[in-house]
């Protein structure tokens, strides 16, 4: 035959993409954005908040206290009261000293009950309190 051979294809060799590569991306992609990712927590209890014309945006990264119509105070999705609120915000606190801390009050709430929270946040030792409102018109 000479130097040069008629060679045959193997049909049974698999010629596939390697996805390998392409799953290492997605996977990387993944943890990148569950990294990045900033999770608010919510109070865990739904507040009828009152409206205010000079509402604005506030950080996500923030302590979220509601206080319902009944007197109620919630944190985290469970009932803290009165008294867990000034360990929960020293302990926010200790992570983050610029932590905000955001007070959701029921517009149909005794003022009573929010200037005890607001004492106890202040005594905690927060810097940036708010109060969360519905942006309304003038």
């Amino acid at each position: 035959m000479g130097r040069f051979s008629e060679s045959v294809a193997d049909d049974s060799s698999d010629t596939g993409i390697d996805m390998s590569p392409l799953i290492d991306c997605v996977f990387i992609l993944l943890i990148f954005f569950i990294v990045t990712t900033v999770f608010v927590e919510e109070t865990g209890v739904e507040v009828n908040k009152p409206l205010a014309a000079s509402a604005s945006n506030l950080e996500k990264t923030s302590l979220l206290i509601a206080i319902t119509d009944t007197g109620q105070v919630f944190a985290g999705g469970s009932e803290i009261g009165v008294a867990g609120v000034r360990p929960l915000v020293k302990r926010a606190l200790l992570k983050d000293s610029t932590t905000p801390v955001i007070l959701q009050t029921d517009m149909d709430s005794k003022a009573g009950a929010f200037m005890r929270v607001l004492d106890e946040v202040n005594l905690a030792g927060a810097k940036k309190v708010s109060m969360s409102t519905l942006k309304g018109g003038s």
